[in-house]
């Protein structure tokens, strides 16, 4: 028997894959193969034929950042003239007509711009929330936690509880790329350390507020530092679990592949099939993350649709606004029919969400949305 295969028997028996599997399943190419186990797991935990997908708006409210990944073709450095940071009228404006469409779900994100005083987010959250209770906020990436920590002065932990008692809702997963501080160091080596990353997701869970976890692989990072990232996110959520937080810890895992184009980082394109694998290994090593999402904005919504034969029970964010994979030579354009068709086209039946994963509307046979969209970059 093939050692795929026998790591493949033992996902399907419900046994904990280790490092060592995880890395055969990375260098192997039988994709297929591993698409089908993937699925499979996938269905043990989503037995409906459901694939869920939320209506929200990414606002990226400054491009100021000193933090210089070499990856990103997005930031601004302190000083630049094309440095800016959105009045906060924008910003209501910009979730007021998110609203407008349905949308429930705000992913704020911007750099790490040292020229914000912590004041400033913990008084934008409240009078956002003032003027929209309803919204959700998930939003800042740990390292711009890490940089409200480091100008307030104040315990990591304290940072959390201010931001969730203003308004902050849950965390996504931005800027964990590869958790792992060799290939941190040289792709982002002012970003922090692995740990600064997951210590602030510990941190928000213990305040009560869910997370996402990503993963951008295609760096030049090795097959063990894949699978120890997996394994560090799926340790990090039995620790929730264990402690009794009051947060269900990690609710989904999202990765995609570094798009080189526009940036200082020269690096091959990865191709479709190595995404399909790295979703289905997702799937199969992350066996306490209950939802892995499609990333169509990376890779466009035809493999997001192939996605979900491999794993993949969702199908993310339709997000009105995306500027900074955009800003590396990525835009694919969604609005939520095409949602609704590519979902029905991948035999499964389209489900509005919220941000906890909670069903909003189930979307039947022939029924459209009422209201629609084409995104705007």
């Amino acid at each position: 028997m093939q050692t795929v295969d026998r790591v493949l028997d033992k996902a399907l028996r419900g046994e904990r894959i280790g490092l060592e599997d995880g890395i055969t399943l990375l260098e192997s190419d039988e994709i297929e193969k591993m698409g089908r186990v993937a699925n499979e797991l996938m269905l043990r935990r989503h037995p409906e034929p459901i694939v869920t997908f939320n209506i929200g708006r990414n606002i990226n409210y400054t491009n100021v950042c000193d933090v210089y990944c070499r990856f990103c073709a997005f930031y601004r450095p302190p000083g630049s003239k094309e440095g800016y940071v959105l009045p906060d009228e924008t910003i209501l404006q910009k979730i007021q007509e998110t609203v407008d469409v349905g949308g429930d779900e705000i992913l704020m994100q911007g750099g790490v711009n040292p020229d914000l005083p912590f004041g400033y987010y913990l008084d934008l959250l409240r009078k956002i929330k003032a003027h929209f209770p309803g919204i959700t906020m998930h939003s800042f990436s740990p390292a711009e936690i890490q940089k409200m920590k480091e100008l307030s002065g104040l315990p990591l932990e304290e940072v959390l509880r201010q931001l969730h008692e203003a308004g902050l809702d849950s965390l996504p997963g931005g800027g964990g790329e590869i958790l792992d501080d060799r290939t941190r160091r040289k792709i982002s080596r002012l970003k922090g350390s692995w740990t600064d990353w997951m210590d602030t997701m510990k941190a928000a869970h213990k305040n009560g507020m869910n997370t996402t976890a990503t993963m951008v692989y295609g760096f030049g990072e090795s097959m063990e530092e894949r699978a120890l990232h997996m394994i560090r996110v799926r340790d990090a959520q039995d620790e929730c679990k264990a402690n009794g937080y009051p947060s269900p810890g990690f609710l989904a895992f999202i990765s995609w592949p570094f798009q080189p184009d526009n940036t200082n980082l020269k690096r091959e394109k990865s191709k479709p099939e190595e995404y399909l694998k790295m979703v289905a290994i997702n799937r199969i090593m992350l066996d306490n993350i209950p939802n892995l999402q499609a990333s169509w904005v990376t890779m466009g919504a035809e493999i997001g649709k192939l996605a979900l034969s491999y794993g993949v029970n969702d199908f993310g964010s339709t997000m009105l606004e995306e500027n900074v994979v955009s800003a590396a030579g990525t835009t694919h354009k969604v609005n939520i029919e095409l949602i609704l068709q590519y979902i029905r086209e991948a035999g499964k039946i389209p489900a509005q969400r919220n941000t906890r994963y909670e069903i909003l509307r189930v979307f039947n046979e022939g029924e459209h949305a009422d209201r629609d969209f084409v995104l705007q970059n």
